[in-house]
């Protein structure tokens, strides 16, 4: 029996992950494990609170089942707001150095394809026994913080607790109710008070966003198409764009990791920081602004960047994906690196702060497990489950295998671009040039949203504007091929 297109595809990703050093398939010994494995009736006393009560919420993708925080607010007299996020306590069911953490921490990270999802940890954990699902108790560490009306942080304390997640929510819905587009969600709606729950949340996401912003964060529109499948074959790709639930969880989790970061720093230990430096192709990047009119300091300013990205986003919007990632890619990559006790941080230039940790997807990252067993040690007062030498080698590792993660997704979306395509050989299609290297043009169409090459020998520059025909396509090397119209 022929393999429908989607297997095929889940086949290449497969090959794609071993090519790049991942393992696709967990090994005997983790499944072993697992089948020990069952529900337990969660820890209770040893400084774990009850949180059981409180209006908590996940909001995450509209199929997403790995569900690692909940987030719950509570207005405050004069004005303050006191947010919580619990992230879940997936270390509670994954010892260190067991057999299913030894396979989280050869990938580290779960690997998100269209036609199939690479779990860091098997499903029966992440989508279940440590996954924040409604209606169950689970364990979490509870990042508290009280934020001024103003959006400056007051106090902040971290902790252990138990926690029932009440409402089970998506972005795209939550979002389209805060702008008046949609009615509130049904799981919403079906507990009393969560409206204001999530009005809250969002006034207080959109006060930092604004804050962080004035310091400079940066603010980009990347590229980042989604295949659809029905029925095994891939009916269409779309471009996931940001919103106000995301821009929600964003600034929540940026929030907890920062004040995770200096919880440990507090206690003198070390961590793993998520670090973006100072671009060294700065120079560069002034360069590219001048191309456009534009003037930037001498000396790397994220603040001065961030106000020639919101005015490209403002002028040309069609092309600021483009320009967005040319930036990037001129920045450089982050990186995990570890953050000794007294030590200056290194920071984060995209996101415009010095304390940042990655602790708030440990279902999904590998960086974040680490990150949650180290605050529950120091939360305990116990030595710290990783020496020195250990969290050296494990940030080094991650930075490396979430480079080949992200190299495995990228390959994939072109193998579905080239998948839905295949039969519009012929087509034709507005485009915009997105780059030009070693004598090779590259084109971005919109409908679908997809990137290929274009045979021509004429001169171009990058944003420019085309027509291009559709020549030929090949799915397993996710080639896309166009030709010039005219």
């Amino acid at each position: 029996m022929p393999q429908n297109p989607r297997e095929h595809l889940a086949e290449l990703a497969a090959k794609a992950m071993q090519e790049r050093g991942l393992e696709p398939e967990f090994p005997q010994a983790a499944m072993a494990q697992l089948t020990a494995i069952s529900a337990r009736a969660p820890e209770r006393g040893n400084g774990i609170q009850d949180l059981t009560k409180l209006l908590w919420c996940s909001i995450d993708n509209d199929d997403s089942r790995d569900l690692d925080q909940l987030t719950v607010s509570e207005t405050l007299p004069g004005g303050d707001t006191r947010i919580l996020v619990a992230i879940a306590d997936v270390d509670t069911l994954v010892g260190k150095d067991t057999p299913i953490d030894k396979h989280a921490q050869i990938n580290t990270t779960s690997v998100y394809t269209g036609a199939r999802i690479f779990l860091m940890l098997p499903e029966k954990l992440s989508t279940d026994l440590t996954s924040l699902n409604p209606g169950v108790d689970r364990l979490a560490v509870v990042t508290e913080i009280v934020f001024t009306e103003e959006g400056a942080i007051k106090s902040s304390s971290v902790y252990r607790a138990l926690v029932r997640n009440q409402a089970k929510l998506a972005y795209d819905s939550v979002s389209d109710w805060l702008d008046g587009k949609a009615p509130l969600p049904e799981a919403a709606a079906a507990v009393p008070g969560m409206d204001q729950q999530l009005r809250v949340q969002d006034k207080v996401a959109q006060t930092l966003r604004t804050l962080r912003r004035e310091a400079g964060a940066l603010e980009f529109q990347t590229f980042q198409p989604k295949a659809t499948f029905a029925d095994g074959q891939v009916i269409a790709i779309r471009q996931q764009d940001q919103n106000r639930a995301r821009q929600l969880i964003e600034e929540f989790m940026i929030a907890t990791n920062g004040v995770n970061a200096n919880f440990l720093a507090s206690k003198k230990r070390a961590s793993i920081r998520r670090v973006v430096r100072n671009p060294k192709n700065w120079d560069r990047i002034v360069e590219l602004a001048a191309e456009r009119g534009a003037s930037l300091p001498k000396v790397a300013d994220s603040a001065a960047l961030q106000k020639f990205l919101t005015a490209e986003r403002k002028r040309d919007p069609v092309r600021f994906p483009d320009l967005s990632l040319a930036i990037i890619k001129l920045m450089g990559s982050g990186e995990y690196v570890v953050e000794m006790p007294g030590a200056n941080p290194v920071g984060h230039f995209g996101l415009a702060v010095r304390e940042y940790t990655h602790a708030t997807a440990p279902n999904r990252r590998y960086p974040d497990l680490i990150t949650s067993r180290l605050l529950k040690a120091a939360l305990a007062d116990a030595p710290p489950p990783y020496s020195h030498a250990e969290l050296s080698d494990l940030a080094t590792h991650c930075t490396e295998q979430e480079d080949a993660a992200n190299k495995v997704e990228r390959q994939m979306r072109k193998s579905e671009a080239a998948m839905l395509l295949r039969n519009q050989i012929g087509r034709i299609f507005d485009a915009i040039i997105t780059g030009i290297t070693s004598g090779n043009v590259w084109v971005r169409v919109f409908d679908p949203p997809a990137e290929g090459k274009l045979d021509t020998s004429r001169p171009f520059k990058v944003g420019q504007q085309v027509k291009v025909k559709l020549d030929r396509v090949h799915v397993d090397r996710g080639y896309i091929d166009f030709e010039l119209v005219g």
